[in-house]
């Protein structure tokens, strides 16, 4: 019985250590095992400084075509509250304060009621009629991309919403979904599903844009040459930070990896078996060539995972990205991750720019202002400055304020991430 009681008693002794085990490495990924402090040695600081520029221009874009919409493009400030999200501004700061950042760019006034409303400088206006004439020179360009994209598809076919996300990332049209994509019946196609859902349908499969950006880049392959999409066996570019040093130690793997033939992205991938070496570098080649259409050379990891069934790539999409470090970076700023290319980019800045990216570089330069905040003018005020005979409207100035300058911008953002399986996707990432 004493004995049956000794054995009984460790039993239950290893049985409470393993809980408290359980809880305690738990209570390690909750809290400190963040993304951020799993790859503090892979961190690179230029795309992270280009991810901030880019997170603010996307701000500016967004009230740029809200503004857009409406008939006087002016609009009173609280509606634009509905907004907040998208530009990832929370209570209890103010839309106002925000948009008085950039006197450059947007106006306030106050009306004889003392509402007040947002309007657009002249500067402003310039810039996006510069844009809207970009954006009709880009459209072939634009229009072989998609067309490309539908290519890759199992199904020559994707979901228009999902396309929609990628609307500014491949130069597209404000108007996307109800001209644009009528505008070139000879490629693509819109469908509608038995549950009403809309789909973009490839119309003409073209075999001369068949051909990865890789292929043209590393082979000299072009697009006159008509060729069936195949095997291919051909090395990814790849950068790592300087003060990275385990490139060293797991250089023959990625040799291996390097080595290994895969599918292209436009051949037939429906024979391949998920979780295999070949089917996982395919979907680096997908997303290598998705990242090559986009105008920075960036996206949203989101909207790529979007394409998981649909291009038939992995499940843990994230995992495979952070697998292949120095292919892709995946920048942590914000609650939404964004992956780039890391071939593309210089530094902080892209080795090559379409007229697109010119002009966003453009609007960023008037964002912010380092000196003090304009006194809004009520209505009165604007018309005793009409009636003035000086055309030079004095500003009274108040406090000191700024933006920030995207060349000293913090990357100490403390923010936890929404990371759910990324959280997880470091287990085992450095494993070819």
């Amino acid at each position: 019985m004493l004995t049956q009681r000794v054995s009984r008693g460790t039993q239950y002794e290893e049985f409470f250590y393993a809980i408290r085990s359980r809880c305690h490495q738990s209570r390690l990924m909750t809290t400190s095992k963040r993304v951020q402090d799993r790859s503090k040695s892979k961190r690179v600081h230029d795309l992270e400084i280009a991810t901030e520029k880019w997170k603010i221009v996307s701000k500016i874009l967004l009230l740029f075509e809200v503004l857009k919409n409406e008939p006087e493009q002016i609009i009173p400030v609280r509606s634009l509250d509905q907004y907040r999200r998208q530009i990832n501004l929370p209570k209890p700061h103010k839309i106002s304060d925000f948009i008085r950042k950039s006197p450059k760019l947007f106006e306030l006034y106050k009306d004889q009621c003392g509402l007040l409303w947002c309007g657009l400088t002249k500067d402003a206006e310039d810039l996006m009629e510069e844009e809207e004439r970009l954006i009709q020179d880009y459209s072939a360009k634009a229009a072989e991309h998609v067309t490309r994209l539908l290519m890759m598809s199992v199904d020559k076919q994707l979901p228009l919403d999902k396309i929609a996300h990628f609307r500014r990332d491949f130069g597209l049209p404000f108007n996307f979904r109800t001209d644009w994509v009528n505008k070139y019946p000879e490629l693509f196609r819109v469908i509608k599903s038995e549950d009403e859902i809309e789909y973009l349908e490839l119309v003409t499969y073209n075999p001369a844009w068949a051909v990865t950006e890789l292929e043209k880049t590393v082979i000299g392959v072009n697009e006159s040459i008509n060729t069936t999409p195949g095997l291919l066996c051909l090395s990814f570019p790849m950068k790592f930070p300087i003060n990275y040093k385990k490139v060293y130690r797991y250089g023959g793997k990625i040799d291996h990896f390097q080595k290994r033939s895969y599918l292209s992205p436009y051949a037939d991938a429906r024979g391949l078996k998920a979780g295999s070496l070949e089917f996982d570098k395919r979907a680096v080649a997908i997303m290598h060539e998705v990242l090559s259409f986009t105008l920075e050379k960036r996206l949203v990891t989101d909207h790529l995972t979007h394409f998981r069934r649909e291009m038939m790539m992995p499940q843990k999409l994230m995992r495979l990205l952070l697998k292949h470090f120095g292919i892709f970076y995946v920048s942590e700023r914000g609650k939404r991750f964004s992956v780039f290319l890391t071939e593309a980019y210089e530094g902080a800045e892209l080795v090559e720019k379409s007229p697109l990216v010119v002009w966003k570089e453009k609007v960023e330069k008037l964002i912010g202002y380092r000196g003090r905040k304009k006194v809004i003018k009520s209505y009165n005020d604007l018309l005793e400055t009409n009636d003035s005979e000086d055309e030079d409207v004095h500003i009274e100035l108040e406090q000191e304020d700024t933006m920030g300058s995207l060349d000293d911008a913090s990357l100490t953002d403390a923010d936890e991430m929404e990371i759910g399986e990324v959280s997880n996707a470091y287990k085992g990432i450095e494993r070819y």
